[in-house]
């Protein structure tokens, strides 16, 4: 098997905005503007760009910042989804990877930011997304293949491009279909199990 390809996705920054005493717009500085980069057993890197623990999300006196913050130090992954609030999420994808098979209890809005993606469902249905394209996952079980043409360098040689995408993972009720209830489905993802 060949290499993973050098990944040339740009680094990800976030910028999180809070208020003055005088109730300006102003941007935060608890917390560097680089996002931190987790890679995981398939190849992929996740970036938690935000997290809330509440819906609505607490807001005064920036009481989300520190929640978030505790998701960020190591063994403190909130796992795919928050059972009380919301996660976003950019996930870097190698070329040519599938990921493992998996649900979330969650309604979640992926959009590929770059690349081409194909959504995989386990009875065998797939879409292949494009830049701009959303997917509305609503508790299925899918996996995601990055399909992205390789291109051809200046030295003749083909090479594979990485793949970005953007979740936005919000709480549901458990899903139930003919009497059973379908809850969350994460072998092989190398992820703790949601909180």
């Amino acid at each position: 098997m060949s290499p993973t390809p050098e990944k040339t996705l740009r680094p990800l920054s976030r910028f999180i905005t809070t208020h003055n005493p005088e109730g300006k717009a102003i941007f935060s500085t608890t917390l560097p503007e680089s996002m931190p980069v987790n890679p995981v057993p398939d190849g992929a890197d996740f970036s938690l760009a935000y997290t809330s623990s509440r819906f609505p999300a607490r807001l005064a006196l920036d009481a989300d910042i520190p929640e978030y913050a505790a998701y960020l130090e190591p063994g403190n992954s909130p796992g795919l989804v928050i059972s009380t609030g919301s996660v976003c999420r950019i996930v870097d994808v190698p070329p040519g990877s599938l990921s493992p098979m998996h649900r979330t209890v969650s309604l979640d809005y992926g959009v590929v930011l770059e690349g081409v993606v194909e959504l995989v469902l386990d009875s065998g249905e797939t879409r292949t997304l494009h830049r701009g394209d959303v997917a509305v996952q609503r508790g299925t079980n899918h996996a995601w293949r990055n399909v992205t043409p390789p291109v051809v360098g200046e030295d003749g040689v083909e090479r594979g491009q990485w793949a970005r995408m953007l979740y936005v993972l919000l709480p549901a009720e458990e899903v139930e279909v003919g009497g059973r209830v379908l809850g969350e489905e994460l072998a092989g993802m190398g992820v703790p199990r949601s909180k």
